[in-house]
């Protein structure tokens, strides 16, 4: 790939990525085989390469960005970021509310941020096939465009629910070359089993993990690669909160909170990371906040345990909050941020109170991206609704009690492909879903080593 000549100093891009484990009060727990020790690099090369191993291991602060990789970031970061005056006039809040748009990436979200480091690595290392799994489709859609970017096949295993309540998604994937698959589906022995005992089942992310990753281990060529969860994800995605620091400052601005949806933790990490170093190392007074659907709570009603990050237990048993790796979660239209554990270093996070963590329903959020498209004239993902709804408490939080306050959420991704579920919310047709408590008490006895087992 030829690479074009911009002064990337002008464009006020950072050119490192940072890795927060570097600055860890407590540093995280091992990923652990099946066998309960410390997995090794030499059994993760089966499905990733080993420069991402490395990142996913490294304590190094820094991590510089290939040439290869700002090249293709330089499409359209640095994203811009807002300030949403139209929705605070219509909150009369005396607070200040920011937005870091990722919806102008090619893809619609910030999923690219690490779809196309993903693919560079892998392209490097002579993997001509990616599998990956899909909630909604943002992170499947970042992985086609990334393979069409580096000529690299893509598979991708979409959450049945998802699948058939957002054709676009799968029409932009096959545009940029990729297949598109419902999961569970009839390609893998896993799927084949799932639908044997239920034809009708929904699926879900860990599902759809573990048919891509049984995919990926079965064939030489072919790696596996996961959107959110994993180090090295949050990793590339800390620029967005870098480019975002930068841009406030120039302004003469510093955030008094920090918002962001969580699913596996990706965009949360993205924007919430950069500043979240501050608070560890300069003891900055910043609220730092995770928002999550009650439908699937994974920090607000889990367990901080070790658990697979699949349904199938094929994936490194990771130390996270976690409802279970066979929960089934309902069936919501925020489908990316259907996932039953959370990231390890976001969890970390939360365990070390440096990051608080909440969770509404999906009417009530729904009902704050519609106000925000009818202010701001955006219409965001349903995913993003959370942190825009989260960002919308604070900001009357700070009416009620009379204080200036800046707040900055992260707008991960735009909604265009999303319209029939707004379209079902406004026709009153949305249900609100509880997670239901003895599904996850069920659940969580098929941790990994759990003494009920």
């Amino acid at each position: 790939m030829e690479i074009q000549k911009i002064d990337l100093q002008q464009k006020e891009m950072p050119r490192e990525w940072y890795n927060i484990q570097a600055d860890l009060p407590k540093p995280l727990d091992p990923p652990l085989a099946p066998d309960g020790k410390p997995i090794t690099p030499s059994q993760m090369e089966v499905i990733f390469p080993k420069a991402l191993i490395e990142q996913e291991m490294t304590q190094q602060r820094w991590i510089k960005i290939p040439e290869e990789v700002l090249d293709v970031y330089c499409r359209w970061r640095p994203s811009p970021i807002f300030r949403a005056i139209h929705l605070e006039k219509a909150l009369q809040t005396p607070a200040k509310i920011y937005y870091k748009y990722e919806g102008c990436s090619p893809a619609g979200s910030h999923k690219p941020n690490t779809s196309i480091a993903q693919a560079y690595y892998n392209k490097k290392e002579g993997i001509k096939r990616l599998t990956t799994e899909t909630g909604a489709g943002q992170w499947g859609s970042a992985l086609a465009l990334a393979g069409s970017l580096f000529g690299i096949e893509v598979r991708v295993f979409m959450v049945k629910a998802s699948y058939n309540m957002k054709p676009a998604r799968k029409q932009i994937m096959a545009i940029w070359g990729a297949e598109c698959i419902a999961s569970p589906s009839q390609e893998t022995e896993f799927g084949r089993k799932l639908l044997a005992q239920d034809p009708e089942n929904p699926g879900s992310l860990g599902i759809a993990i573990s048919e891509a990753v049984e995919e990926a281990a079965s064939r030489k060529d072919t790696n596996y690669a996961l959107g959110s969860v994993l180090n090295h994800v949050m990793l590339h995605q800390t620029i967005i909160g870098q480019e975002a620091k930068q841009q406030l400052k120039s302004i003469g601005e510093y955030p008094d909170i920090v918002i962001g949806c969580i699913g596996g933790g990706s965009n949360f990490a993205g924007i919430s990371f950069p500043f979240a170093m501050d608070k560890i190392q300069k003891n900055k007074k910043i609220k730092i906040i995770a928002v999550e659907p009650k439908a699937c709570p994974s920090i607000t009603k889990g367990a901080y345990d070790y658990d697979y990050g699949d349904t199938a237990g094929m994936t490194p048993i990771l130390k996270m909050f976690t409802l279970g790796h066979t929960f089934m979660p309902p069936a919501i239209h925020a489908g990316g941020l259907r996932y039953h554990g959370m990231s390890p270093l976001v969890s970390a996070l939360v365990n070390q109170n440096i990051v608080e963590a909440r969770s509404y329903h999906q009417t009530e959020v729904f009902d704050a991206g519609l106000l925000f498209a009818r202010t701001e004239g955006l219409v965001p993902a349903p995913e993003t609704t959370h942190a825009i709804r989260g960002a919308i408490e604070e900001a009357i939080k700070a009416k009620e009690e009379g204080k200036e306050k800046t707040i900055l959420f992260n707008f991960s991704g735009h909604g265009f492909f999303d319209l029939s579920s707004y379209q079902l919310y406004m026709e009153g047709k949305l249900e609100d879903f509880d997670y239901h408590e003895d599904e996850v008490k069920k659940a969580l006895k098929d941790l990994p080593f759990c003494k009920g087992n």
